[in-house]
């Protein structure tokens, strides 16, 4: 894997507790974010690949509209 190096503004708070965290889990800064951001766009992938799926077995239910919807959510609900 290539990397590179990137330049982050954090408020000094932020860092100081993100360090800490990085040493009790036996890591650098680097890591843990690297760490962080693998997962993050991990579930980012699952979740668009799911998201996919649903909605092309949305398309396949045949749900007698044609395209047209002819009724409001009032009408739904008219009693």
């Amino acid at each position: 894997m290539d990397y590179q190096n990137v330049t982050l503004s954090l408020p000094k708070e932020v860092l100081r507790r993100a360090k800490h965290i990085a040493i009790e889990r036996g890591t650098s800064l680097s890591g843990l974010l690297t760490q962080l951001l693998e997962d993050l766009t991990r579930r980012e992938d699952e979740y668009r690949k799911a998201k996919e799926c649903h909605l092309a077995m949305l398309d396949e239910f045949d749900l007698a509209t044609k395209g047209n919807i002819t009724w409001t959510r009032s009408d739904l609900y008219e009693r």
